[in-house]
């Protein structure tokens, strides 16, 4: 059968996979405050203008915590369906499964059916955010990793910008069908992803690890040597990959709990923290309820779809600035880039919780219990520019590296089960805090901006003394950054995390020279082969 080996495109498939999770956000932050969802979903009967007051914080927390937490069972079950079935097929499988969980959410008739719609497509959002940095990492050559694995990002940012056009064009529309329609075309993504990736490769070093060596060298000469299973790159590859792969059979088969061994547990905390951490900063949070804080910043309309555009400028704003990532990220490295993204978050957040304090009031009426403060006039419009700019600050920062860095800290033999992992404690922590927010600006009102700053400041800090630079490095070369001296007693080689380099100058370097005596070896076979 025909399979695609180009990059580009293989990435461009494969990352449809992340829009999945980019069309839940987007469909639940447009419409959770439009009427037809209110009423469709209403427990706080009506409010003083006789409209629907719809779900509970609490109840709209858990609502929207429902996809997270299924998401956080799917990452753990894909690093088994991953190393039994391959990467491919695995991201096939969670396809499916958003099908499924698709067509029950876009039926719901009351909140349990959605809660459990929304788990099941949860599910899904796991295994292919698991598995598609996993596949495109050990398929992308190292001087492009980090941007083919950056287009999940921004897959994610386009799947939240097409829902929101979707919902926003349907909340015209009367009855449930307004949000009917939008949960039903989700499914469309998934389908295009299953069909897709039934004309790629198999990861290489997957197939390397299952002893099916001629496919394996086939696909690094689709990939990397126009078809030339001959060429000196696809044979010094191999061997590459030939001595990880038997140097890794002399370990015990790979559990989880290897990942807590002593030669493991740094970097194991090290891809874990990177997921949390690109939680903790709240963008998660602030993409699913953008529109309550564009209603307390009064920008609401009578029939809630006030906040809509306002929430799109933020959408657009997200897809945007996630393109210089993907231009600069692997000239960037991790580290700045990370540490960059956390400085400004930081601030923004700053920025909101000041504005809040010294300028809000508490909301009146009988209205939804989340939106509980009220801001005017220019310190309104400031907060609606501190929202879009912390937005800014995510995009081309946490938001590619998060999903690029975990994947390359791990060998082979457990990067399926450790990635896994590191991405089911993203879906944890998305989860916790889907559910904690509603009831946190209901309660603890503008300290919820407070929380989330200092969510960032520790993040900078960890990331400064933990996280080396593993930007442009071989997946196998970067096995040499960690080492244990003795048992308990962990350290980088040769300097700290903090003095790690980016060296992707003598990568680039390296791979030229690499190229030009490839070429020359290779006109020497040909003309050997020639004489002969």
């Amino acid at each position: 059968m025909f399979k695609f080996g180009n990059i580009y495109i293989i990435a461009a498939v494969a990352v449809i996979g992340g829009a999945l999770f980019g069309f839940d956000i987007s469909s639940m932050s447009a419409i959770i405050s439009t009427q037809a969802y209110l009423c469709q979903f209403n427990q706080g009967g009506l409010d003083s203008d006789g409209k629907c007051v719809g779900p509970t914080p609490d109840v709209q927390g858990g609502v929207v915590a429902a996809m997270p937490g299924g998401s956080w069972l799917g990452a753990l079950v894909s690093g088994f369906a991953s190393d039994r079935f391959g990467r491919k097929t695995s991201i096939q499988i969670g396809a499916v499964i958003w099908v499924i969980g698709s067509v029950i959410v876009c039926a719901s008739v009351n909140i349990p059916m959605l809660a459990v719609g929304r788990i099941i497509n949860g599910f899904s959002v796991g295994i292919c955010s698991a598995q598609v940095p996993v596949y495109i990492t050990e398929i992308a050559p190292p001087t492009k990793r980090g941007r083919l694995v950056g287009f999940q990002q921004w897959a994610i940012t386009w799947g939240i910008l097409i829902m929101f056009f979707i919902c926003y064009g349907c909340s015209y529309i009367d009855g449930t069908a307004a949000f009917r329609v939008p949960w039903g075309v989700q499914a469309v993504p998934a389908i295009l992803l299953f069909c897709g990736l039934c004309v790629l490769p198999e990861s290489p070093r997957w197939l390397a690890k299952k002893d099916r060596w001629e496919e394996a060298r086939e696909v690094l000469a689709l990939v990397h040597s126009h078809g030339n299973a001959d060429s000196a790159w696809v044979r010094r590859e191999m061997e590459e990959i030939r001595e990880m792969v038997e140097f890794e059979r002399q370990n015990a088969d790979v559990t989880y709990f290897e990942l807590f061994k002593p030669k493991m547990i740094n970097r194991t905390m090290i891809g874990v923290f990177t997921q949390i951490w690109s939680q903790l900063t709240g963008m998660n949070v602030m993409m699913y309820y953008i529109t309550y804080v564009f209603t307390m910043a009064g920008l609401a309309s009578d029939d809630g779809t006030g906040v809509l555009l306002p929430s799109g400028i933020q959408f657009v704003i997200n897809v945007v600035m996630t393109v210089p990532a993907l231009l600069w990220m692997d000239r960037w490295g991790r580290r700045p880039t990370l540490l960059i993204g956390a400085f400004f978050m930081c601030l923004w957040l700053c920025v909101n919780a000041g504005l809040f304090a010294t300028y809000g009031k508490p909301a009146t009426g009988n209205h939804n219990a989340a939106v509980s403060m009220s801001i005017t006039g220019a310190p309104a419009k400031a907060v609606i520019a501190s929202t879009y700019l912390f937005v800014a600050s995510f995009a081309p920062t946490w938001g590619p590296v998060s999903w690029a860095y975990p994947p390359e800290l791990y060998p082979l033999r457990v990067r399926g089960k450790a990635v896994a992992l590191a991405t089911s404690s993203n879906w944890a922590f998305n989860f916790a805090l889907a559910y904690f927010v509603p009831p946190a600006f209901a309660n603890i009102q503008w300290r919820t901006y407070v929380i989330f700053a200092v969510f960032c400041a520790a993040m900078f800090i960890h990331v400064f003394f933990m996280f080396p630079e593993t930007a442009n490095k071989p997946l196998e070369e970067v096995e040499q950054i960690f080492d244990d001296t003795k048992p308990g007693a962990i350290k980088y080689i040769g300097t700290p995390a903090w003095k790690t380099r980016n060296t992707r100058a003598a990568v680039l370097k390296q791979e030229r020279d690499q190229l030009a005596s490839d070429e020359k070896i290779d006109a020497a076979a040909h003309k050997e082969s020639v004489n002969a």
